[in-house]
């Protein structure tokens, strides 16, 4: 054998003895079996009922909505102060990202569309049914997103009641 450097030797020898304990760690040191046992990993296992197509809760649920024609939706809440002042709110919230502070379709994440968000002080929105705006809300329509899951049935109507207050119309 041919004579190594002592110090090159020493460090050769520390680098395979780290390699051996890394794959002693790697090989022993977790129990990976152990992790099927979990009943969080068996809970996704478990096959969910066949659900009938189209079920309906029994207190309601968004399939009533869902299949109601919108046209015949009724506004139910009030047009006063404080249903109107619920709506601002939740426009804030939910709304004036794109569809701007003055509601005009200039929203800063807004700008980012082509076409641009709707203007919602116009006609071609504020000529529509209170229903149908609430609808297209609560559904989507084209890129708007469905804000079901995000806003209330009351929400969404004080909403379409601020709404009808920026083109002066209640």
């Amino acid at each position: 054998m041919r004579n190594l450097n002592p110090k090159i030797f020493a460090l050769r020898l520390t680098a395979l003895l780290i390699l051996a304990v890394f794959a002693a760690c790697s090989m022993f040191g977790c129990n990976y079996s152990r992790m099927r046992d979990d009943e969080a990993v068996e809970a996704y296992n478990d096959e969910f009922p066949k659900m009938p197509k189209k079920s309906i809760p029994v207190d309601g649920g968004i399939w009533i909505e869902r299949e109601a024609d919108p046209v015949s939706l009724v506004n139910p809440l009030p047009q006063t102060g404080e249903i109107t002042g619920m709506g601002a709110e939740r426009y804030k919230f939910y709304c004036v990202q794109c569809h701007g502070p003055r509601a005009d379709g200039h929203g800063t994440v807004g700008q980012s569309f082509a076409p641009l968000p709707a203007n919602l002080k116009e006609a071609l929105v504020q000529n529509q049914s209170d229903g149908e705006l609430f609808y297209k809300i609560r559904f989507g329509y084209k890129r708007h997103p469905a804000l079901f899951s995000t806003m209330s049935n009351e929400e969404t109507w004080a909403l379409i009641r601020y709404i009808r207050t920026l083109a002066g119309r209640s």
